[in-house]
């Protein structure tokens, strides 16, 4: 079994969302021969808890104003480290990148089939590991700041 088109599209439409709000790492994945309970994950990171809330903002407002797509379950948005979107045929987990890097989901995942995706999504690859460079490069020098210019 492979995932449905409308979930097809779900995750096309879920990862232009993320990447238009420059989320980091973007990939999904076809998990409907391993799970029963829906049929793809959208894995996306940020590498702060405000970028992570504007990101999945971002999708749950795309998919219901272009598909009419309403999450059933919308788990995480507290502390906005994990947040986790779950619309039946997709399941979308935005990261805060700690997070993504600490769960390693892509590991659990790695034998099903990846989904393919748009490409300013697919662009975003590898994006969590330069800006973790740039970050402690910036540190090294003594500077404090994150790199939207706020001090920390």
């Amino acid at each position: 079994m492979t995932a449905t088109d409308r979930s097809t599209e779900l995750i096309t439409v879920a990862a232009q969302a993320a990447a238009d709000k420059l989320a980091h790492d973007i990939i999904a994945y076809d998990v409907s021969d391993v799970l029963s309970i829906t049929d793809a994950f959208l894995l996306a990171s940020a590498p702060n808890d405000r970028q992570v809330k504007s990101i999945v903002d971002e999708i749950e407002e795309r998919l219901n104003k272009e598909l009419g797509a309403k999450p059933v379950r919308r788990e995480g948005d507290r502390e906005a480290r994990w947040v986790l979107l779950d619309y039946v045929d997709i399941v979308v987990h935005v990261q805060h990148s700690e997070e993504r890097v600490f769960y390693a989901l892509e590991r659990l995942w790695k034998d099903c089939p990846e989904i393919a995706l748009p490409d300013d999504a697919k662009a975003t690859r590898g994006k969590g590991v330069e800006y973790a460079e740039r970050q402690q490069a910036a540190e090294e020098a003594g500077v404090l700041r994150d790199l939207g210019g706020e001090l920390r």
